[in-house]
């Protein structure tokens, strides 16, 4: 079982959490009442929707994590799932994402906001790296 499995059917027994069909057409999906969660597009990649507000707020944070790859003004982050680390990180920021989404509403952070599969400019992690 991949890294990103073993997280979903774990964040699936979540209270508040429920699987859905994603918005953007790939892969599964977790929703709150509050709209999409997580983006779950393949065995490694997992889009979440923080929120505008907790993407500017956690941005240090966010930059400083090697899994983590930001999309200039997406309220999503992707996480890239190589090491069992990188899955305690994506627990931490569902908690985080579930939390900034009761908070709305948030301008900019509608349930019609893209994930970053579908923004081109969203890049692999080898390319953040340098290498």
């Amino acid at each position: 079982m991949t890294l990103a499995a073993r997280a979903l059917t774990q964040l699936a027994t979540w209270p508040g959490l429920t699987e859905a069909e994603p918005s953007c057409g790939t892969g599964r999906a977790l929703a709150s009442a509050h709209g999409e969660i997580a983006h779950f597009h393949s065995d490694r990649d997992i889009d979440l929707h923080l929120t505008a507000r907790a993407v500017r707020q956690f941005e240090e944070h966010l930059t400083s994590a090697p899994a983590v790859v930001l999309v200039p003004g997406s309220p999503w982050v992707t996480l890239h799932l190589d090491v069992a680390a990188d899955v305690d990180l994506l627990m931490t920021l569902v908690s985080l994402a579930l939390h900034a989404h009761q908070a709305r509403p948030v301008p900019g952070d509608g349930p019609r906001a893209r994930c970053n599969d579908q923004y081109s400019a969203a890049l692999p992690r080898e390319n953040l790296s340098g290498s």
